[in-house]
């Protein structure tokens, strides 16, 4: 057990630790490998989405996903509307999902589900033909914190691809799972 010395001395010791800058997190956070996921929200001309890698696994009992969204998005004001979403996990050979949804070539809104196959869910949201795996969600909750909305999505259906394999992304670039070893 420390004493009250020592907790003042490494509370002492932690205010001397500098800030960490934007740019240096950013340039941390390029080294965590994620599996490229795209986000669709929306029903008809107000549907819209966008690709992220900050998607994880909250609970299994019940089934449940969490998802970060930037609160300056276009996909945000419909996320509150419909409260409902869908990830779709993409496989390896969906990379132009990845870059259409992450705004690249300048498609907005509903123009981002041009050039794919999607069918709708219970929930309403549109899911990816072939994704890697698709999860069907109501939004339980948004927890704003800084620029983002942690999303806490209900589990509501799933479906998965077998034989495909998950595109990644890391260290500013798009990546594939390679079956090389050694």
């Amino acid at each position: 057990m420390l004493s009250q010395a020592a907790g003042r001395s490494l509370r002492d010791d932690r205010d001397e630790i500098p800030e960490v800058d934007a740019a240096g997190f950013r340039m941390s956070m390029r080294h965590l490998a994620g599996a490229v996921s795209v986000i669709t929200v929306g029903v008809g001309a107000d549907r819209t989405g966008f690709t992220a890698t900050s998607v994880s696994s909250l609970s299994a009992e019940p089934p449940a996903i969490m998802v970060a969204v930037n609160r300056t998005s276009s996909s945000w004001p419909a996320l509150q509307r419909h409260r409902a979403f869908c990830v779709n996990v993409l496989a390896d050979d969906q990379q132009f999902v990845a870059e259409r949804f992450a705004g690249r070539d300048g498609a907005k809104g509903a123009e981002r589900y041009d050039g794919a196959a999607w069918r709708p869910l219970a929930t309403g949201a549109l899911a990816l033909v072939d994704a890697l795996t698709t999860i069907d969600c109501e939004l339980e909750e948004a927890i704003e914190r800084h620029s983002h909305a942690i999303l806490i999505g209900r589990v509501k259906a799933v479906t998965t691809r077998t034989g495909a394999q998950p595109l990644l992304y890391w260290h500013g670039a798009y990546r594939h799972i390679s079956n090389h070893t050694g």
